[in-house]
């Protein structure tokens, strides 16, 4: 029984890893369970046994991938919780970069393909895998910001911070995924160089909102001055 049990988990496994290549390569749509099932060695039958329908796997294969990804790269980058805000803010940031660099992380491609051809199957698993690591950054944007500053003000710093990091990586990957091309810009050879630029920015940006919030309390909105 017990053989059993560990020859269906590798199975499923098997079949996680497969998914995880082939949906990364060809999107949903494109991807199919015969060619999932060739890669990963098992049948169709045991797809239907283990997720029931291409549809679910794909949801499990991206949450296969995200976990995967968060083991080898933790979301605090190795720093202690009761570290200062700006160094806990640079273990963020640089671990969300090496996530996102990490060849071997599909979540990310997979996310792409989705972004460039929708399916919505997506939707529900990431707004509820990925809101813990906002919540995290919502926190440490928080300290920074102070209290005076609004959560909206908090919401769109994060969101800035987010997308230093998403948007140059993915045009870089999505250039080196061309074989020979040689558009887009420069390749970011040095993810914690890269890492410190980002954070050294955002923090300019949110001393700055931190200011005119302490000196007008009343006008704590800093997006609305002209």
């Amino acid at each position: 029984m017990k053989t059993e049990r560990k020859k269906s988990a590798d199975t499923r496994h098997s079949l996680l890893a497969a998914a995880s290549e082939i949906f990364a390569e060809k999107g949903y749509r494109d991807a199919t369970i015969a060619a999932i099932c060739e890669k990963a060695g098992a049948n169709i039958a045991a797809v239907n046994y283990h997720f029931g329908d291409k549809q679910n796997l794909y949801v499990e294969t991206w949450r296969h991938c995200f976990t995967e990804s968060i083991k080898a790269h933790p979301p605090d980058g190795g720093v202690a919780e009761n570290a200062p805000a700006k160094t806990r803010l640079q273990g963020q940031v640089t671990a969300l970069l090496q996530r996102i660099a990490d060849e071997k992380n599909y979540e990310f491609i997979i996310v792409q393909k989705e972004r460039a051809n929708p399916t919505g199957l997506l939707h529900e698993v990431m707004r509820r895998d990925l809101r813990p690591l906002q919540k995290r950054m919502d926190s440490v944007v928080r300290d920074l910001l102070g209290p005076q500053v609004k959560d909206d003000q908090v919401f769109y710093c994060v969101l800035s911070i987010i997308s230093q990091c998403i948007d140059p990586m993915a045009v870089q990957r999505g250039v080196q995924s061309r074989p020979g091309s040689k558009e887009g810009p420069p390749a970011i050879a040095d993810i914690a160089a890269f890492a410190r630029h980002v954070v050294a920015f955002s923090l300019a940006g949110m001393q700055a909102i931190r200011a005119a919030a302490e000196n007008n309390p009343d006008t704590a909105d800093f997006s609305s001055k002209a």
